[in-house]
């Protein structure tokens, strides 16, 4: 029996955890064309970043499991949650929230709900002053809508914000950096200390929202593991539909043609789809090879773990050809923004609703001739989790 080695698949120690923080984009591009397997010591996991390789290992969950046993989620979330999780155990986490990303709860419930929360937050802006929408709509928008789906609407904005920026920051903890388990430590006392207090009125007062669908089920999964799936929706819930729609924005106002066109033929669920394929919100994830494989011609022992980069995936050249550019006319091809297979992310449909037919529309009717007064100052950053830092607009 061969036994194959760490040596079997290229290496290139140069590239720095700093390096796909600050601009992942022309690494990713040359790996494509030059080493689309390769070997990346400062993140201890073998990087994919060709399409092809990402949609085939995330679908193939036999032999490349989610359960990686390098992962920083474990200690940051403090839980073993079902994003590291496979098959029926997955599934049975997975379910338990289900009801509440219904299409009958999102059509029902949630669209005049987040109508509301819209109105509310668009209404506070200042006419004709130049305002982050990061911090003064973004953020809190995606927060307060998380709330009522999650069933914590007792947490405040500016908790949510911070306890998901603290979860991001410790699951993408690739360099173990001490501080930042200490901030998810702390986090996490204080979470589990408002979901005790929201369990008991979901008990008393049951809603369609995630916490009372597994609060109350027929067959309820571990009360741990109801407060990790909460705390998953909360790392991914606030920064997907924020730093989506600062990017979108973004996108629009340095290409004034698309900009034109999208707000005259009302084209936000192309502006929307386009702007998630151009800077994936979550970039990455890890699988833990289950047996000896081969991608692209190379071995791959079991025991490795390998990291697929959505963001890449989706600036691969063979599928979307200029890939780099934000273009909103660009032919129709599936994305890989919000993943494939079994962890295909449970509230892409919520967020296209959130951003597409609400936030988006409901700004640009509010403030039709805003502008972006100094792109050149928008600063994206981020490995595992990437988007605008700000996005200051004048709003007229």
């Amino acid at each position: 029996m061969t036994t194959l080695t760490r040596s079997d698949v290229p290496v290139d120690d140069a590239i720095t955890i700093a390096q796909l923080t600050d601009d992942p984009y022309p690494i990713f591009k040359r790996l494509r064309a030059e080493a689309p397997v390769l070997r990346v010591p400062s993140i201890n996991r073998i990087l994919l970043t060709k399409a092809a390789d990402t949609k085939y290992v995330k679908e193939n969950w036999e032999l490349f499991s989610s359960d990686d046993p390098r992962t920083p989620m474990a200690r940051a979330f403090q839980a073993h949650t079902l994003m590291r999780k496979d098959g029926e155990a997955h599934l049975r986490e997975r379910n338990a929230m289900a009801p509440a990303f219904s299409p009958r709860n999102i059509k029902g419930c949630w669209q005049d709900i987040y109508n509301q929360v819209a109105e509310d937050y668009i209404g506070r802006l200042p006419r004709g002053e130049t305002v982050d929408l990061f911090t003064d709509l973004a953020a809190p928008y995606a927060a307060r809508c998380l709330t009522h789906l999650l069933g914590i609407p007792e947490a405040t904005d500016e908790e949510m914000t911070r306890w998901s920026q603290i979860l991001i920051d410790g699951a993408g903890n690739f360099g173990n950096v001490p501080e930042l388990y200490e901030r998810s430590d702390a986090a996490n006392v204080e979470m589990d200390a408002l979901f005790d207090r929201c369990v008991e009125r979901v008990k008393a007062e049951p809603d369609v929202s995630a916490l009372s669908a597994m609060v109350n089920a027929e067959d309820p999964i571990p009360q741990s593991q109801i407060y990790s799936n909460i705390k998953i929706a909360i790392g991914g819930g606030i920064n997907e539909p924020r730093d989506a729609f600062l990017t979108i924005l973004y996108g629009l106002f340095t290409n004034p043609d698309q900009l034109e066109a999208c707000v005259a033929d009302a084209m936000w669920d192309k502006a929307f789809e386009e702007g998630v394929r151009w800077v994936a919100p979550i970039q990455a994830s890890s699988r833990l090879v289950m047996e000896d494989c081969e991608l692209r011609g190379h071995p791959i022992a079991k025991g490795e773990v390998v990291m697929t980069s959505q963001a890449s995936a989706c600036r691969d050249e063979e599928v979307y050809g200029e890939a780099e550019d934000y273009d909103i006319f660009r032919p129709k091809a599936q994305h890989q923004a919000f993943g494939n297979g079994p962890h295909f992310c449970q509230g892409t449909h919520i967020a296209r609703r959130m951003l597409a037919q609400i936030l988006l529309p409901m700004l640009f009717d509010r403030f039709p001739n805003m502008s972006l007064p100094d792109p050149e100052k928008v600063v994206f950053r981020g490995f595992g989790f990437r988007g605008p830092l700000s996005l200051p607009m004048t709003l007229n």
